[in-house]
């Protein structure tokens, strides 16, 4: 019988998700991608399935992915945090999230989750970024309804209300 004929069985995996936690069947075959979708997080965006765009990106275990290219077999055990688990206790905006919209870094909004979980991957290994350092940081995201200007203004605007916030002085 051919390999692409073959019956796998299903798989069973746990993890956390927004710190959620997740028993669930996966296949052999599924990405990280059509898990997280199939359970509902929905800013997860399905783009080029290579890798190459960015709009799938998540925090797995802290480090940024992209998750087309992640099988959910992969992740048994996993810590994954998605835009949705960035907001504060469920209601306050995370200062990347609030310094994107005061920004108007978000167009059409296609990219605009990957983006996010990247530049806060970006910030949290580097809290003060130089705006070369930040469009380096995001080179792995596309997108294309702006000329990045307003994304960069976003990322910079965010690690200083993250500094302040650290120091204790909010605004």
């Amino acid at each position: 019988m051919p390999l692409h004929e073959r019956q796998v069985p299903d798989l069973k995996i746990k993890i956390s998700v927004n710190d959620r936690a997740f028993d669930v069947e996966i296949s052999a075959g599924e990405t990280l991608l059509d898990l997280l979708r199939r359970l509902g997080f929905k800013s997860v965006k399905h783009g080029c399935d290579t890798g190459n765009c960015g709009a799938c990106t998540v925090l797995l275990d802290g480090r940024p992915v992209a998750s087309c290219l992640i099988l959910a077999p992969q992740v048994d055990g996993s810590t994954i945090l998605t835009v949705e688990g960035l907001a504060i206790c469920g209601k306050q905006l995370h200062p990347v999230q609030e310094a994107f919209i005061e920004t108007g870094a978000p167009q059409c909004g296609f990219c605009t989750p990957g983006m996010i979980m990247t530049a806060v991957s970006l910030l949290s290994e580097n809290p003060d970024p130089t705006r070369d350092e930040i469009r380096h940081g995001i080179a792995g995201n596309i997108c294309r309804c702006s000329g990045y200007v307003k994304v960069v203004d976003a990322i910079e605007s965010a690690a200083k209300k993250l500094c302040d916030r650290d120091a204790g002085h909010d605004e």
